[in-house]
């Protein structure tokens, strides 16, 4: 058998067993497949890609900001129940990775970025390299 024969049968039997999602890697019917920045993707992981909220933006944290003032919020005020105790355990130990607060907190990656996104913008938190390590710490 030639070896074009062989290509086409491969991608026969992948595309028989279903689609794969390129993040997570669930299989997925055509009908479930959402495509986005050239990934193939399942609903959960295209809902994950969509609902970032970027860390690092200043347009972001300046409306945070000026939010939080106009409405008298100070310090943890006006935070969920999840972003107090982060922000709590961070003022406990001084310091947390990532991964750390993950683990502690039973959040996946993304949920993860987005509370540290908010508590950013709100001026709470923010990361600070040590070696190859970043931790996140308090604002101050």
């Amino acid at each position: 058998m030639n070896s074009s024969f062989m290509m086409n049968m491969e991608m026969w039997i992948e595309m028989s067993e279903g689609i794969k999602c390129q993040n997570c890697g669930k299989t997925i019917s055509e009908e479930e497949v959402f495509a986005t920045d050239g990934k193939t993707l399942c609903e959960d992981c295209y809902i994950d890609v969509g609902h970032r909220i970027r860390v690092c933006d200043p347009w972001g944290e300046r409306s945070k900001k000026i939010f939080r003032k106009s409405h008298g919020l100070e310090g943890t005020e006006g935070l969920t129940d999840l972003q107090k105790a982060i922000y709590e355990y961070i003022e406990k130990k001084g310091k947390a990775t990532r991964a750390e607060l993950m683990e502690n907190f039973s959040l996946p990656a993304a949920e993860m970025e987005n509370q540290f996104a908010i508590l950013r913008h709100c001026q709470l938190l923010k990361g600070k390299k040590e070696g190859d390590t970043v931790y996140l710490v308090l604002w101050q």
